[in-house]
């Protein structure tokens, strides 16, 4: 990446980072000094937002009203919170719901901020970073597990590196709904729920064991609350033992519905969903071996955090997600880097018009160019659909749903027809600014079509829908492949009602 923006990011003194998971709600704020947070204010609110998902993935009107006022007040609290200090992130639920659905639009409005939904991977990477904040670094491989409403995080990891992360398909809200509805209990759907868990497990099991890892550690609400009770039973001291976690599953198998199970240090607000989260740990304790697992007080929210503070790491995650991406698919680099370097000073020359913003929209045409060939690899005809692809579905680190989405919009847009609908649908950054970006990528790629350094570039203006381009005298005549692959532009930009002017002039 051509590093031209890379400036020191100074954030607000007052920080904030809002989990919108299947389960709960959290929201916390922290003030920072240095690479440390101190914790000001935290509220959590059980929403159960995937209680109310239905079959076509819409959230009831009931739930939906829960999760708006509970965002009300989430939004109070941080209304006077500078917007590059707050971050927001949906998880599972939100995941199945999408970016563009009714339900965001109005969740943004209530917090005043944009919600970013990330990936399984994603979500995984930043419970990492948060849990490996809150303990004591150590050189030992750790296995760190997050049992969510909606879905399961399994990573190992070293330090604060993330080595193999997993984002499994079983959580507790959507095991009890599916196992346990209206609470009933029985053996034989207790048994269906942990070999359910176990299936969704079973892939993964033997690369965990050949990895290894010397520390298990737990996070989130589901395994601290099994945790209390444990500790409150007094059957362990020190986290959850296989032993322990053996005695909560006889104790559940004693009971025909979940309002007769007594627990003590069982929280009434978590009964609805404990047996499904139950079986869920118990698979993940079996199949991997878990003899004991501790417990951490930190995950996505306090990742989240930790993420904001380390904006220059955040922001080579993602660059090194970019570069792995096109190492895999064997992009030529020296082209990808002449066309991003053509796109950069495209990119200059129009930062003036006031709808560019100098970090975050160079990053996003930065990335395009860098990858935009990524689809060759398969087959040069339609080669741009297949890197958008690609883009849409692979697992990149650091990017939020909404950032990825753009992305491969961007590369789906730099040659041939356009369909400016695909960025009208990205509700991440305004059209305006998504179409110079995929416009100035376009002309980066027409402009290097020889494969070799572009030797005269075009002054260039954007004044609504018109681009005008100026090139030196004779250009047309000295490069005629360019200048019909110009006006074949000219075709694919009328198509959209975009007039492209292209002038000879003294320049």
């Amino acid at each position: 990446m051509l590093n031209f923006f890379r400036k020191k990011k100074h954030l607000p003194d007052t920080i904030a980072a809002i989990d919108l998971g299947s389960n709960s709600f959290h929201m916390l704020l922290a003030k920072h000094e240095d690479d440390h947070l101190i914790v000001i204010d935290q509220h959590r609110e059980m929403v159960r937002l995937a209680s109310g998902l239905n079959d076509n993935n819409q959230i009831s009107t009931e739930v939906t009203q829960r999760a708006l006022d509970c965002l009300s007040r989430f939004g109070e609290r941080i209304k006077d919170v500078a917007a590059d200090g707050v971050r927001i992130v949906g998880t599972n639920t939100l995941r199945k719901v999408g970016s563009n659905s009714d339900f965001i639009q109005q969740a943004e409005t209530q917090l005043g901020h944009a919600i970013e939904i990330i990936s399984g991977m994603e979500e995984a990477r930043l419970i990492y970073l948060g849990v490996a904040h809150g303990i004591s670094l150590h050189k030992e491989q750790r296995l760190v597990i997050d049992i969510g409403g909606g879905s399961t995080e399994c990573i190992i990891g070293e330090q604060f590196n993330p080595k193999h992360m997993q984002s499994l398909y079983m959580g507790c809200v959507s095991f009890s709904q599916r196992f346990f509805a209206d609470g009933i209990i029985n053996k034989a759907s207790i048994n269906q729920a942990y070999m359910t868990a176990m299936m969704e497990l079973e892939p993964h099991i033997q690369h965990y064991k050949t990895l290894g890892w010397q520390d298990a550690i737990g996070a989130s609400g589901t395994i601290k609350a099994i945790y209390k009770i444990v500790h409150t039973m007094q059957l362990h001291d020190k986290g959850i033992s296989a032993e322990a976690l053996q005695i909560l599953v006889d104790r559940l198998s004693a009971v025909s519905h979940i309002d007769d199970l007594k627990l003590d240090g069982m929280k009434e607000d978590r009964r609805a969903v404990f047996a499904g989260g139950l079986m869920v740990l118990k698979a993940l304790f079996d199949g991997l071996d878990i003899q004991l697992m501790h417990v951490s007080n930190d995950a996505l929210r306090e990742g989240l955090l930790y993420d904001l503070l380390n904006r220059e790491q955040q922001e080579n995650t993602r660059s090194t997600s970019i570069k792995a991406l096109c190492k895999r698919y064997n992009v030529d680099d020296e082209h990808a880097q002449r066309v991003e370097h053509t796109a950069y000073q495209l990119f200059e020359q129009l930062s003036d018009t006031g709808h560019l913003n100098h970090d975050n929209d160079w990053q996003a045409l930065s990335w395009a160019a860098q990858c935009h060939e990524i689809g060759i690899n398969i087959a040069f005809s339609q080669y741009h659909k297949h890197s958008e692809y690609i883009l849409r579905y692979a697992d990149l680190l650091g990017f939020s749903n909404s950032e990825q989405l753009l992305l491969a919009s961007l590369v789906r847009l730099h040659r041939r027809n356009i369909n400016l609908s695909q960025l009208k649908n990205l509700n991440s950054q305004p059209a305006q600014k998504k179409q110079l970006l995929a416009l100035i990528l376009r002309l980066a790629v027409v402009l290097n079509r020889s494969r070799k350094t572009c030797k005269h570039l075009p002054r260039i203006k954007a004044d609504d829908d018109i681009i005008s381009c100026h090139f030196p005298l004779k250009y047309f005549q000295q490069y005629p492949l360019t200048y019909h692959d110009l006006l074949q532009e000219q075709k694919y930009l009328q198509a959209v009602n975009i007039n492209l002017q292209l002038i000879e002039d003294n320049i």
